[in-house]
């Protein structure tokens, strides 16, 4: 059996370091933004090129927080791929917005700039930009849009730890770049965990305030906040995998190519650029027999996921916010299949995947 993951594997080469950390984290007493907090904000700000680092307790955190500091009117839109996530959308539902759907381009998955300038109205504040898959959007005509339009650019780098865009990191273009650490990230926590980069201090300290209740001083509360804080052990082993982080998207990026090269071209394969540093979070491929093809893999032992079955606008809770037909979006949720690549699978994994896969 070939799993599509298994975290235990992925962080067992970390395990002796996870355990001094915890053993550390619980002597010490301070579980509540403490210096594991702060060791792992500046480290992950120094990693990705951006001044400041603000942990918090999710992704979606990281998205909500982020809009909630522009301050934009009720009913304000921002502009969002059709085909992202569920977490992206729910963040500017969260905040009283409008998310405003923009098709993906079909080649990279990532917003078309070509079709953002046609849903901008007098009510747009912003644009969230989703690194999907570990792939960067096309960030220059993104912010040349942005600063047309006089526009926020929010950078959702959940899936993109990591990745680089003409060599400078993502989530560092934008005024925000708000991360997850979900356990299946490439870099990964033991739990839920989350951050943003910013380079503006004054930005830096409404999220800081925001994350705890809306206050900046013990007991006083400047304004209506949340309890979003990274916990300790969580920045403990987050400090920990960060020095694996480059090691973990290097092994991912050896194995995406090996896909690449000896997958038959019945399957349509990710792109690749030479000015694009993708880091793999997701391999997919596209086939129009999609459902046959999971079906098939499953019945010779390799466990496949599917990122994701249904487009944000199908979905129930979505019914009465998103409205409009976005063809593109749902070709891609008909016919992608994510195949094995984490950290734990060898190469012979992925050439005995292949090996199954040439012959469907």
């Amino acid at each position: 059996m070939i799993e599509f993951e298994n975290l235990k594997k992925s962080n067992e080469k970390l395990f002796n370091e996870y355990e001094i950390i915890s053993n550390e984290t619980i002597e010490s007493g301070w579980y509540i933004l403490g210096k594991n907090v702060k060791k792992f904000e500046k480290e992950f700000a120094e990693y990705n090129g951006s001044k400041y680092c603000i942990g918090v307790g999710s992704g979606l955190d990281a998205l909500i927080l982020s809009l909630k500091s522009f301050d934009f009117p009720k009913d304000s839109e921002v502009i969002v791929p059709s085909n992202t996530y569920i977490a992206t959308i729910l963040s500017i539902a969260h905040n009283g917005l409008k998310p405003v759907l923009v098709e993906p381009d079909i080649n990279s998955y990532n917003i078309d700039y070509t079709k953002i300038e046609e849903k901008i109205t007098a009510k747009t504040k912003a644009i969230i930009v989703v690194h999907l898959y570990g792939k960067p959007c096309d960030m220059n005509p993104i912010l040349s849009i942005a600063k047309k339009y006089n526009l926020k650019v929010l950078e959702d780098c959940a899936q993109a730890h990591g990745a680089r865009y003409f060599g400078r990191k993502v989530g560092t273009f934008g005024d925000y770049g708000a991360f997850s650490f979900y356990p299946t990230k490439n870099l990964g926590a033991l739990g839920d965990a989350g951050a943003i980069l910013c380079n503006k201090a004054e930005l830096v300290e409404k999220i800081k305030t925001l994350r705890n209740y809306g206050s900046k001083e013990k007991y006083h509360f400047e304004k209506i906040g949340y309890n979003s804080r990274l916990d300790e052990l969580q920045a403990g082993f987050l400090s920990v995998k960060l020095k694996k982080l480059d090691e973990i998207n290097e092994h991912k990026r050896k194995l995406a190519k090996i896909y690449s090269k000896y997958l038959k071209n019945d399957f349509i394969k990710p792109i690749v650029d030479k000015n694009y540093y993708d880091v793999y979070h997701i391999y997919n491929v596209r086939h129009k027999a999609r459902n046959r093809l999971k079906e098939y893999l499953l019945k010779n032992e390799i466990l496949t996921e599917i990122h994701y079955p249904i487009p944000p606008h199908r979905q129930k809770s979505m019914e009465l916010i998103l409205k409009g037909d976005y063809p593109i979006s749902e070709e891609i949720h008909k016919t992608t299949l994510s195949l094995p690549i984490s950290y734990f699978h060898s190469e012979d994994d992925i050439y005995k995947v292949i090996e199954i896969m040439n012959k469907f």
